[in-house]
């Protein structure tokens, strides 16, 4: 099977449903001739031309109240923020009128808007530039969240976003846009809400999504050569949750952490451990264990960062102490 970057693949997702849906239109800051600050737009621009790839102007709050004015009157935009942090600058346009619109007009107005975020730091770019604020919009009801971890995840759950008629957000880690993986040639869509169970093992349940899926990934074959078995799960999608996957999976194993490069306090991470307290909590050996970055603000300094973000052995390290407890 052919490989493209996660870039490449998110590219061409846009692509095939532009090519057959024309009220499917992009927009944002350096998406037309530049290509994208990450090259995810690249070639879109000279595809389909000004009218169908927008450049805006540096207002998140204009970006976000255009998209959504197109979104409730026939059209279909696909808007992008240049980093997570920037969603700060257009919250209210989010929160209170994207995500509350079909609800408050008792469903007779759609919103069919897809929101692309790159997020996540491990670039040097400081506090107000590397955040993970995924908890904000996976606690407001009305927004579909997704996280996807692949090239093969971003293609398959970008196409199922563009079709959907409720406003998605595509959290989309910076460091992954140059990963390389394997992505079918012919046209397919994964379903929101739907984890993968990437790695099966016996001994713990690792959740996670994002980067920290590799990182998780990478962990788990280190401890394989210590005896310990983990089993790792993907959620690709923050809301809806596949919680059944994750139960299941703990029901298993016994023993369960949830890994996340966002804060730990007031993260993803708490909602998931409570909701496996809920519903398996006979079936838990130790305690639910959430492993995320520590509560400061991104550093700019490169140690610093590297010392707040879960990194491959922070995560070995704390699984060693689940399983031997």
């Amino acid at each position: 099977m052919r490989e493209l970057t996660y870039a490449e693949a998110a590219v061409e997702a846009i692509q095939e449903e532009m090519e057959k849906d024309t009220t499917i239109f992009y927009m944002g800051e350096d998406v037309g001739r530049f290509g994208g600050t990450y090259g995810t737009t690249k070639g879109l621009w000279e595809r389909f031309g000004e009218d169908r790839v927008r450049d805006t102007p540096l207002s998140e709050a204009a970006i976000i109240g255009y998209a959504l004015g197109a979104a409730i009157t026939g059209m279909r935009p696909i808007a992008e923020m240049m980093f997570a942090d920037l969603l700060c600058l257009a919250m209210d346009q989010i929160v209170n009128q994207v995500a509350k619109m079909r609800y408050m007009s008792g469903g007779k107005i759609r919103v069919p808007l897809l929101i692309r975020v790159p997020l996540g730091g491990l670039r040097r770019a400081a506090a107000q530039h590397s955040q993970h604020l995924e908890s904000w919009f996976v606690h407001t009801p009305g927004l579909r969240i997704i996280a996807p971890s692949s090239p093969y995840d971003v293609k398959g759950l970008l196409k199922t976003a563009i079709k959907e008629n409720n406003p998605v957000i595509s959290f989309e880690h910076i460091m992954l846009y140059q990963t390389k993986g394997e992505v079918p040639e012919e046209s397919y869509v994964l379903p929101m809400g739907k984890a993968e169970v990437k790695r099966e093992g016996r001994d713990v349940t690792v959740v996670t999504y994002s980067l920290m899926v590799h990182r998780c990934l990478s962990a788990a074959e280190k401890l394989s050569k210590e005896g310990i078995d983990v089993e790792v799960i993907d959620l690709r999608s923050l809301s809806p949750l596949d919680i059944e996957t994750v139960v299941a999976s703990v029901k298993k194993t016994n023993k369960v952490a949830i890994v996340h490069q966002a804060s730990l306090t007031g993260g993803v991470g708490a909602e998931i451990g409570m909701r496996i307290v809920e519903t398996a909590f006979d079936y838990l050996d130790s305690p639910v264990k959430r492993i995320g970055s520590l509560d400061v603000p991104v550093p700019f300094s490169p140690p610093l960062e590297d010392f707040v973000v879960p990194t491959e052995e922070k995560i070995a390290a704390e699984i060693k102490k689940i399983v031997r407890r």
